[in-house]
This record gives C-alpha cells, sequence and structure tokens, in this order.
C-alpha cells in the first residue's frame, strides 16, 4: 500500500526523524493560513502517488502568503502529469505547504528490501534529488549499501559507516547518524516495503530534514497498523485494482491488450511471459488463487473484461485445488451476463478438465481452446491485432 508525502512525514516524525515545518490543505484561503503561520516563504506540493512531480509543475516556491494563497488556487483541482502517471495524469486534491529551508546538500537514503538477499538493505548516496535509477545506472559508486541481518537487527556502526561515506563532518555527521537510525526504526516499526528520503536535505545551517519522503507498506501486515490502513487513499489507485481487491483476487493492470486470468502466481507469470515471447504484451497479472469459488471466478471475469485495453483474453488453468469445471461454469455465466465480445482463448488441464471443456462446448458461445500455454499463446496473439 502507497500513501502520501505528507502521512509518510506524520509516521516519521512519530520516530524522531526530523521533517519541515508544514501542513496539508485542500483550500487556497488555508494555503495562506499555513503561510503565514510558518513562512513567509513556503513550499507548495501536490499530494499525487507519483514522483516527478516538480518537473510537471506540482511542486511550486511562494515567496509570501499571498502567492502561497495564489499558486494553491492554480495546483488544486489540476492534473498533474509526470513520467509516473503516464499521460492521463493524476488529479491533485491536496497540497502539502511547508517552509522552504535553506538548501546546502540534498543527499539520498532509501531502505528497501532486497529480495535476493532476503534482508533489509539500506542505500545511501550522495547524489540525491535525482531519480535513484538514473544514478545507479550512470554512477553506481555513488550509491552505498548496508544490509541489515535480521538476526541481529540495525547496528550503530552501519549508519555511521554510510554518514562517513557521504562525506558529512561535525554536527551535520551526528545528525545524519542519528536520521539513519531514526528511519530504519519507523520502516522496521511500520512494516514496511520502501522508506525513501529524496532528497535528505542539508540546510546552510547543517541541519539534516526529510525534504521528501515515500513509504510503501506490506499488504499482509496492515492488519496490525490499522491507523495506517485508514491512510490508504482508494482515488490514487486504479480503480480496476480496488474492484478485484474487494473479491480477494490478485489483480495487477499492465499496459498490454491480452487479458490474463490464471490460478498461481507462478503460473500467471509463466503466461506473461510466454505472451510477450509470442510477441503481444499482458493487459494484467490476474490470480484467482487455489480455493476459489465459482462466483469469484464471475468477478475476476468481469474485471477483467472491463479493462477497455483488453483485445482478447487467455484463461490459464491448471486445476489442482480448483476445479475445471467450476471455472467454465464461471466463465460461461459471466459471458452470458455481460455480453462479451472480445475472443478468448481457453486452456484447461487438471481436476475435472473433462466436465469444463463439456460446460464450454455445451455453452453455445464461441470460445478457443487450446491444449496447452505454447499453443493458448500462439492463438491469442493474433486475436489481439498485433
Amino acid at each position: 500500500m502507497k500513501i502520501h508525502e505528507y502521512q509518510a512525514k506524520q509516521i516519521l516524525s512519530r520516530f524522531n526523524v526530523n521533517i519541515p515545518k508544514g501542513e496539508v490543505t485542500d483550500s487556497p484561503a488555508k494555503a495562506r493560513e499555513i503561510a503565514e503561520k510558518i513562512g513567509p516563504r513556503v513550499v507548495l506540493k501536490a499530494q499525487v502517488h507519483a514522483g516527478g512531480r516538480g518537473k510537471g509543475g506540482g511542486i511550486k516556491l511562494a515567496q509570501d502568503p499571498s502567492e502561497a494563497e495564489k499558486l494553491a488556487h492554480d495546483m488544486i483541482g489540476m492534473t498533474l502529469i509526470t513520467h509516473q502517471t503516464g499521460p492521463e495524469g493524476k488529479l491533485v486534491k491536496k497540497i502539502m505547504v511547508e517552509e522552504a529551508l535553506d538548501i546546502d546538500k540534498e543527499l539520498y537514503i532509501g531502505i528497501v528490501i532486497d529480495r535476493a538477499k532476503e534482508a533489509p538493505v539500506i542505500m545511501a548516496s550522495s547524489e540525491g534529488g535525482m531519480e535513484i535509477e538514473k544514478v545507479a545506472a550512470e554512477t553506481p559508486d555513488l550509491i552505498y549499501k548496508e544490509y541489515i541481518d535480521p538476526a541481529t537487527g540495525f547496528q550503530g556502526f552501519q549508519a555511521r559507516k554510510l554518514a562517513f561515506k557521504l562525506g558529512l563532518e561535525g554536527n551535520t555527521l551526528k545528525q545524519t547518524i542519528k536520521f539513519i537510525i531514526a528511519l530504519y526504526k519507523a520502516f522496521e516499526a511500520s512494516d514496511a516495503s520502501l522508506a525513501e528520503i529524496n532528497p535528505m536535505l542539508i540546510t546552510k545551517q547543517g541541519d539534516v530534514f526529510a525534504l521528501d519522503a515515500k513509504m510503501n507498506f506490506d499488504d499482509n501486515a496492515l492488519k496490525r497498523h490499522p491507523d495506517i490502513a485508514e491512510m490508504r487513499d482508494l482515488d490514487e489507485e486504479d480503480p480496476l485494482e480496488v474492484e478485484a481487491g474487494k473479491f480477494d483476487l490478485n489483480y495487477i493492470k499492465l499496459d498490454g491488450s491480452v487479458g490474463c486470468m490464471v490460478n498461481g502466481a507462478g503460473l500467471a507469470m509463466a503466461t506473461m511471459d510466454i505472451i510477450m515471447l509470442k510477441g503481444a504484451m499482458p493487459a494484467n497479472f490476474l490470480d484467482v488463487g487455489g480455493g476459489v469459488s465459482e462466483e469469484a471466478i464471475k468477478n475476476a471475469f468481469r474485471i477483467l473484461v472491463s479493462d477497455p485495453d483488453v483485445k482478447a483474453a487467455l484463461v490459464n488453468i491448471f486445476g489442482g485445488i480448483v476445479r475445471c469445471d467450476l471455472v467454465a461454469s464461471g466463465i460461461v455465466k459471466a459471458s452470458k451476463e455481460l455480453g462479451v465480445k472480445i475472443p478468448m482463448v481457453i486452456r484447461l488441464e487438471g481436476t475435472n478438465v473433462e466436465e469444463g471443456k463439456k460446460i464450454l462446448e455445451e455453452s453455445g458461445l464461441e470460445f478457443y481452446s487450446a491444449g496447452g500455454m505454447e499453443e493458448a499463446a500462439e492463438k491469442v496473439v493474433p486475436l489481439t491485432g498485433q
């Protein structure tokens, strides 16, 4: 789950991560009040789930409260387009009004889970304010890493090591060490999957601040953090993914034209791979799971075909716990209820496969059947027009 910058800063402040003074609002008049209280110079930041806000006009500097009100009026309600939003952009409903600080240096600090190492890793770089992917591609030697042993936890010497590598000294060095330790405590205690400060700001006075903050969380741990779960902003998420979540379906919207419905995450990944191998792109990742019901199949299929980008569908079911006849029945009922027009390739194998094939054959609907994954992919790709 993702949250907004202002929400991430609320969490970080609980763990004594130093953040600038600021408040969030959806009112230009309120933006002026905030600027009068913490300004006069303030920065206005659009609150959307996307990076690159500055380049898209989502971050503005106001020299006084009057200008803050004017800029807020222009920003609230705008459609912000960045390299992460796509051409459709994101509607700005709220802005954060934050004190403007005197910038001396911009650094980067981020924590993620390295799944290959099976451990959290803290990354630091002197190239803050830039996309970390670009730094990794162009100057990988400027990214310093410290892996955290889950058995022993984060050690103080690791924070000191990173701070020294960033070339810091004196009081700024001490503040940075405390900053990194506090950030890791916030990451660990909140079951985060990402905690990124880009940039971590060093002021001309030598003080350290989280100028920006981004946090993502493990969905499986949200039951332990109801306060964080309440921060979820459904307006920032894909509506099809939100709808799928209501039925405990694992659905992720992608950019292709082949709709996929598969049981099992591994089989779903393999299905997506073979579609790409045959020359098309998957429109989604959709894993209906192992113990799925006929009703869930209907809802999964409804969500899949409601995507206007889907030009053809591939259903790839290997019946183990789930029965092929149940899947077939769900697809037939959904197709008739929804009046589905897109072509469908269906590959069934496993439990009750013959019963499932019979249901499809007697449905009176036109389906393309396939005996294996490769055959299914070869059939579905031409149906998309690609």
